[in-house]
């Protein structure tokens, strides 16, 4: 069973005798304290526990404070204390202290380990140095693992590698081992350790004699509730029976959870406090108690968990009826209204959703977290202990490093220590460090570092955060999932890209069934016993599959039921092939099996509802049609007739590998949702939720709605995120992202169909060109025509869009099918001018030949500053962005359209317009910079070229940089060129 939770270590009694330790090997005693290490499972998408003895654990884990254990809190005190006192302290807290122990240094004894810091090879013989690793993927499922290091990157990154000044070399372990000349070089780079300086008694992190005192008075509080608890759940566990304690739940209107571990605990909580009222929120949730609080356990909609949570739920007095007096312990109860005491927590992993900003420079997060990969310093007397605030800042995502430097991103200390302009105040202002108090560690969870410095700084001087943050994360270390990259690969590096499907009948045998050569799936009336499930949840960080199959053997004499699960785009899962007496077996089996997943009944799947917690089907074609069907087509040793331009180009958009990159840009997993296989109404239905999140992002809505639409929208568009939290769909941006997204799917699904078929014995060129409905021509590069249009390409790049230069490769001329006769009607209306209009290379397919299109209606209105138009722009470079080329795919293609504007409605900020005003034909977004109207070229039709050089438009307070020109009619629009594009990125 996957463990909901996202703390990385686990506590509890054991519940049998069976569990064996992973160290020692030998069995944990059944109810003896048991403590795990939270690992990804490689068999399903969750997390389960690796099982120690206490005195085991230890040498397996790091553990930084209490409040990283799941469970601490309902341990016995004494095994509380026992915790407490392996970290160091009452207070549970052991910071991020080192000790000699966890470093060793030797000569290395291959070229074969790598540096940690620097990832270059570590020499034969050379002297390493290393830290045992507690937190990779492979230490938590095998133990402390060593990281070795050169010795200058050690020395270098010795802060954040908890090798203090006060440490010692001489300590560490094999340190006398070395040869002389080594150790006198050690000792020289790392010091023999300083002294720790005395700190003042108003000096010291405990703030005094009053805040022990406190500690002292929240001990005892929480001590002897726990003793209560205990009293009640050993009574209940030595005289009430299982069935007993299930109907006392039940009569005081609580849920009954499984096992007798839970159940004991749901209801002395219950008999110490009260019963619990349900929730507020949802109405219908069980309330159930977390060291952070009661959270709900209920559901606000079918596809999203309730994300209540209090620390002061609302009871009702626990009622023990008389027929239960039989026992002595239930007879003298009586109900006494108690609140329970919850530890102060200075930061928790609380279960929840990843913010689609946290992957912003607002708040850098190259591990998910809010200050992922930043240093910060503590400067003087704070009113929490160093060892706190350190273990906060560590679970933000950051590191506490001693010396004041330029890469720290800020200090953490009070306004007395400002004032007082000690040593490293001094330093911070020398360095322009921002000095920020306590409070920003609170206020920085929900993400937006940069914003939370700015806010909290409490000294006159400090850089522009978010320059600085930018610069001092570091994404090429660690993945967004948390994990390093190595260790991501742990769970992805065995995925292939695409997988062969070899089709038979109705549908293709999923290759790990081991029977794609000798089976089919079962086909029966029409139906086909064939299933892709999914299920998203953000706040668990779960991306499942389920796939399903009922197969037949081609003999027809044997049938099974195939089934696999796992994690989207990762080598996490498993699968089972189950044999079956008879075919109406298999089909009963995959019935049953559909029923248990999703909460439905196969035969009604039409009418299918969403199960909380269920799976959702995938409405996707798979295997239906052969990939061989594919023609995939070159111009090398072509027979075509066409001009070997022409040819290019034709080669050009109908790239698979093109698309399937494209696909794989926007994290589409090419597994689940394979080219050629997407259905138009899941993306239409997809379109819909991007516009309900919209409407939730304009108006505010709550972050349960948004987490819910998120659900769909993930289920419904199968991701690939490898390890990492699917994000919440929070932000107009990211909105913005996956709206584009779609629209390139479904372009995309244009030119694959087009790739299907084709006449026996054409050429693939010659046939795919007929398929495009268009006339294209190359122009004369002679030709004053093309000179003009060069010159264009030349005058207009906007001096902002300075990441790159152009260079024409080719100009052909555009003759659409139908086009002109379309644009007819439109001909003799005043004010056309040729503008350009930039798209992915893999949306060309579908715009030759069906012309450019208005977003769907389903669409959301983001990104649309003018509403849902065709865009265009007088300026090359401003359309060329939307080319989405690269230093490594560097050449991208552009049209020249001849659009008739007529009368446009003037804009200089973002209007979203259903239906213009009367009298206008067009919008015009109004830039500060524009092609000068002096250098303009009119040409036939009056058709005007404004190829000027960019001027001053006088424009005043215009949010645009450039013009953009918007027509609601796609009649308004004649394609005339298409133009090939070098895109030479400077970096």
């Amino acid at each position: 069973m996957a463990d909901h939770h996202d703390l990385p270590f686990k506590a509890e009694y054991a519940k049998s005798g069976r569990s064996a330790c992973k160290g020692c090997k030998e069995n944990i005693a059944q109810d003896s304290m048991r403590l795990a290490v939270m690992v990804q499972s490689p068999f399903f998408d969750g997390k389960m526990p690796n099982w120690f003895h206490e005195r085991c654990f230890w040498k397996r884990a790091k553990v930084a404070n209490t409040h990283d254990i799941h469970g601490f809190d309902s341990l016995r005190w004494e095994d509380q204390e026992k915790i407490k006192g392996k970290l160091g302290g009452a207070g549970g807290d052991a910071g991020s202290s080192e000790t000699p122990d966890n470093f060793s240094t030797e000569y290395a004894k291959s070229n074969k380990s790598k540096c940690r810091v620097c990832e270059e090879p570590i020499a034969k013989n050379q002297v390493r140095i290393s830290k045992k690793d507690f937190e990779s993927v492979r230490a938590k499922m095998y133990g402390p693992q060593e990281a070795w290091h050169h010795v200058d990157c050690f020395v270098e990154k010795r802060d954040e590698l908890g090798f203090g000044p006060e440490m010692n070399v001489e300590t560490i372990k094999y340190f006398s081992v070395l040869k002389k000349e080594d150790r006198d070089m050690l000792i020289e780079k790392l010091g023999k350790g300083e002294k720790p300086k005395k700190r003042k008694a108003e000096d010291k992190g405990d703030g005094g004699g009053k805040k022990q005192k406190k500690d002292t008075e929240e001990e005892k509080k929480l001590k002897e509730q726990n003793q209560l608890i205990w009293k009640i759940r050993d009574e209940l566990q030595k005289s009430v029976s299982n069935q007993a304690m299930k109907l006392l739940l039940e009569i005081n209107g609580q849920n009954n959870p499984s096992g007798e571990s839970k159940l004991l605990d749901r209801l002395s909580d219950c008999m110490a406090f009260g019963a619990l009222e349900r929730c507020e929120e949802c109405k219908t949730g069980q309330l159930v108690y977390s060291s952070e609080g009661y959270r709900c356990t209920g559901n606000v909609t079918d596809w999203t968990k309730c994300m209540y949570i209090t620390k002061t739920p609302k009871r009702m007095p626990f009622k023990v009826p008389k027929e239960y007096h039989d026992v002595e312990f239930l007879k003298n109860y009586k109900y006494v209204k108690r609140d329970r005491y919850f530890p102060a927590v200075t930061v928790s992993s609380l279960e929840g959703p990843v913010s689609s900003s946290q992957d912003s420079v607002d708040g850098p997060s190259t591990s998910g977290k809010p200050l992922g990969g930043l240093k910060f310093v503590i400067i003087g007397k704070t009113s929490k202990s160093k060892a706190t605030l350190t273990s906060a800042i560590e679970k933000l995502g950051g590191a506490v490093v001693s010396k004041v430097g330029k890469d720290v991103a800020a200090c953490i200390s009070t306004k007395e220590e400002v004032e007082k302009k000690s040593k490293n105040i001094k330093e911070a202002e020398k360095n322009d460090v921002h000095v920020v108090a306590e409070d920003f560690l609170e206020d920085v969870k929900k993400g937006g570092a940069a914003l939370m410095i700015t806010q909290h700084s409490i000294a006159s001087w400090g850089g522009d955060p978010i320059t600085k943050i930018a610069g001092l994360s570091t994404p090429k270390v660690v993945a967004k999932s948390g994990l390093k990259k190595a260790e991501e690969t742990h769970f992805t590096k065995s995925v292939p890209q695409t997988v062969k499907m070899t089709v038979k009948g109705g549908a293709a045998v999923d290759p790990e069934s081991g029977l794609a050569e000798t089976a089919h799936v079962v086909e029966e009336k029409g139906e086909i016993y064939n299933a892709v499930l999914g299920l998203v949840d953000i706040v668990r960080g779960t991306n499942s599959y389920y796939k399903l199959q009922a197969l037949e053997s081609d003999k027809g004499t044997t049938w099974w039921v195939f089934r696999s699960w796992g994690r989207v785009g990762t080598t996490v899962g498993g699968n089972k092939v189950e044999r079956c007496g008879s075919r109406q077996s298999a089909i009963n089996s995959f019935k049953e099996l559909y029923a248990e997943k999703t909460g439905n009944d196969w035969n009604d799947r039409k009418n299918f509802r969403k199960y909380p917690n269920k799976f959702y089907p995938l409405d996707i074609d798979y295997g239906q049609d052969d990939e061989s069907a594919v023609k995939k087509i070159s111009s090398a040793g072509s027979k075509s007739k066409l001009p070997k331009s022409v040819q290019d180009l034709v080669c050009m958009i109908f790239d698979v590998e093109s698309m399937k990159k494209a696909m794989m840009e926007f994290e589409i997993d090419l597994k689940k949702m394979p080219l050629g296989k997407l259905s138009k109404k899941q993306i239409e239905s997809a379109y819909k939720v991007l516009s309900e999140l919209q409407e939730l992002n304009t108006k505010g809505g709550t972050q349960t709605q948004i987490l819910d639409a998120s659900n769909r929208f993930y289920t419904l568009i199968p991701h690939d995120f490898g390890m990492k939290k699917p994000p919440l769909l929070d932000t107009s941006d990211i909105i913005k992202k996956k709206t584009e997204m779609l629209d390139n799917l479904l372009e995309i699904e244009v030119a694959y169909s087009m790739l299907k078929g084709g006449d026996e014995g054409e050429d693939p060129v010659d046939a795919h060109y007929k398929k495009l409905n268009t006339k294209i021509q190359e122009l004369d590069k002679k030709s004053d025509e093309y000179k003009r249009l060069v010159e264009y390409v030349k005058n207009t790049h906007g001096k902002t869009h300075n990441m790159f230069d152009l260079d024409v490769l080719e100009i052909w001329n555009v003759d659409r099918q139908g086009e002109l006769a379309r644009y007819k009607p439109f001909r003799d209306l005043h004010n056309k001018q040729l503008l350009w209009h930039g798209s992915r290379t893999t949306n060309f397919a579908g715009i030759l030949s069906q012309g450019l299109r208005i977003a769907p209606p389903e669409a959301p209105a983001t990104g649309y500053m003018f509403g849902k138009g065709i865009y265009f722009a007088d300026m090359v470079s401003k359309s060329a962005n939307y080319c989405c080329t690269s230093k490594t795919n560097p050449t991208g293609l552009m049209l020249l359209c001849e659009v008739a504007l007529g009368n446009m409605h003037e804009l200089t900020a973002a209007d979203f317009i259903t239906k213009l005003p009367k009298g206008k034909h067009s919008t015009k977004g109004c830039g500060r910079t524009i092609p000068d109207p002096t250098k303009a070229y009119t040409g036939p039709d009056d058709v005007v070229i404004p190829m000027g050089q960019g001027v001053d438009a006088s424009v005043n307070k215009s949010s645009l940089l450039y013009n953009e020109y918007i027509v609601y009619d796609v009649a308004q629009v004649n394609i005339k060129y298409l133009l090939k594009m070098d895109f030479k990125w400077k970096w």
